[in-house]
């Protein structure tokens, strides 16, 4: 596999007893991203399998349409009750994923599960560098902050008296589970692109192998889609970790924030 391999952060021992592979891969094209096998151990790997096919089991009619023309539907891990799929909540992964992906993040997550049913239509490039809204002070450290009904994390309106702080998109990440045996030409990959236009040919396409994992910074060219043709459901946790906008604003300038 092309690329160098990444060492994790150190993070405490429940925490580390819980991963499995002690490095992940970083690529540099089509634009920046770290790719991981056997991200957690089988056993908790397992659990989170489990929790996943549960969740879709006792809650089918919670499972929305992510989005317009969009053909995944989810469901965010605040709808849930605690159990194995947490730790994309926790303020250690958060910071192990902060750390690999070298961004100061502020301490909010959104996590949601997606569901593409077979045969889902190919996405659109998109490149996550999107707003989104938290209530609240800014976490302090060992805190994460997670969407809530007081504020829309979208577009920010909000409860009457309820404060609430923009960030943007900082890190999207994807992780494989509760999917078939996955081999070439069966589809539902998370294809990677050097351009946005629509109809643009992939550079790179990520497999959706159960327990494996791409993530990658939010920036202007962090281009990618759902590619589509899915011969069985392709099943992911979707998370983002943040920054506050104002780093954006610095880095890149405020217009190249795609609004919703």
């Amino acid at each position: 596999m092309a690329g160098e391999s990444e060492r994790r952060a150190a993070a405490p021992q429940w925490f580390a007893d819980l991963l499995g592979s002690r490095h992940w891969i970083r690529r540099t094209e089509p634009f920046p991203h770290v790719y991981a096998r056997d991200v957690f151990a089988p056993e908790f790997y397992q659990r989170l399998a489990d929790e996943f096919e549960r969740a879709r089991d006792d809650h089918p009619d919670r499972f929305g349409k992510v989005a317009e023309g969009y053909g995944a539907t989810g469901i965010r891990l605040t709808e849930l009750s605690d159990g194995p799929l947490a730790v994309f909540q926790s303020r250690e992964w958060h910071d192990v994923i902060a750390g690999v992906a070298g961004v100061d993040a502020t301490g909010d997550v959104e996590a949601s599960l997606h569901c593409h049913p077979v045969d889902s239509p190919r996405g659109w490039p998109h490149n996550d560098l999107a707003p989104a809204w938290f209530a609240g002070a800014a976490p302090g450290p060992g805190e994460v902050r997670v969407p809530d009904s007081t504020v829309d994390t979208k577009t920010g309106p909000r409860t009457a008296g309820v404060e609430a702080r923009e960030t943007v998109r900082a890190v999207t990440l994807l992780f494989y589970l509760a999917n078939s045996p996955w081999e070439p030409g069966d589809g539902g990959e998370t294809a990677l692109f050097s351009r946005g236009e629509r109809g643009a040919r992939a550079a790179k396409a990520v497999p959706p192998l159960n327990n494996s994992m791409v993530m990658f910074e939010c920036t202007p060219r962090s281009w990618h889609a759902f590619a589509g043709a899915n011969t069985a459901e392709r099943n992911c946790v979707v998370m983002w970790l943040h920054r506050p906008k104002a780093d954006v604003v610095r880095r890149w300038g405020g217009d190249r924030i795609v609004q919703w």
